[in-house]
């Protein structure tokens, strides 16, 4: 949008920019899936992701960091990261805005958004702010640790969107004690599994860790599983 020539101002409460990237991928940054397509999404609305992948490709994605020079591997079929570290992701975006002339302002609050003829107001922790377009760009509830908070969903009902009930997806499985304790001397070891729930099933590596199980197979079948079904892992 700055690049368009527009004045932008980019809020976030956080202390930092982009703590999420920086975690992402064991701290290297998965940060494209060369075999992204509308097939890989899990919604109500099949077509839904269908123009934004058309919009914006994965390739376009790569050519902007190869662009900046960052070297980066491909671990599976399709999955690329960065070579180094996260931060070299990072980097690029912060750099973009700097060229494009957007503005950051960390540690800002937004308390309000008012709806004010064709714009809107924005009371902050840094004052009161108009804008002509608002974009609302804030993730999920996922990792509250992170600074993650409900404000999205707030803001979306406050508009009149209807709002399904949430729930975790692609995330790793906690075990009961029992069970944990038993899987312990295993944490650490990586092996490839068929997982399934439903009807649903995935074969990738699985990860056991010091408080579950994890990996790509189990990340994958966390967004059809409900508490209370059984899941199956060969």
């Amino acid at each position: 949008a700055a690049a368009r020539g527009r004045q932008v101002l980019l809020l976030d409460h956080a202390n930092k920019a982009g703590k999420k990237i920086l975690m992402s991928g064991g701290g290297r940054c998965n940060f494209t899936n060369l075999n992204t397509t509308p097939e890989h999404f899990v919604s109500a609305n099949p077509h839904f992701c269908k123009s934004a992948l058309k919009r914006y490709s994965p390739w376009h994605f790569v050519e902007l960091v190869e662009r900046h020079g960052i070297d980066h591997v491909e671990k599976a079929p399709g999955q690329l990261f960065c070579a180094e570290s996260s931060k070299e992701i990072l980097g690029i975006l912060l750099t973009e805005c700097d060229w494009a002339g957007a503005d950051i302002s960390l540690k800002t609050e937004i308390r309000r958004v008012e709806q004010a003829g064709q714009g809107f107001v924005l009371t902050t922790s840094s004052g009161v702010i108009r804008c002509a377009k608002l974009v609302v760009a804030c993730g999920g509830l996922s990792i509250p640790t992170m600074g993650a908070t409900a404000f999205g969903y707030r803001v979306a009902e406050q508009f009149g969107l209807d709002i399904l009930p949430t729930r975790a997806g692609l995330v790793p499985f906690t075990l009961q004690p029992e069970l944990k304790d038993q899987l312990a001397p295993l944490s650490g070891v990586s092996c490839p599994v068929d997982v399934q729930c439903h009807d649903q099933h995935f074969r990738e590596p699985m990860l056991v860790t010091h408080r579950g199980l994890s990996g790509p197979a189990m990340l994958q079948i966390s967004s059809f599983w409900e508490p209370g079904d059984s899941l199956a892992i060969d």
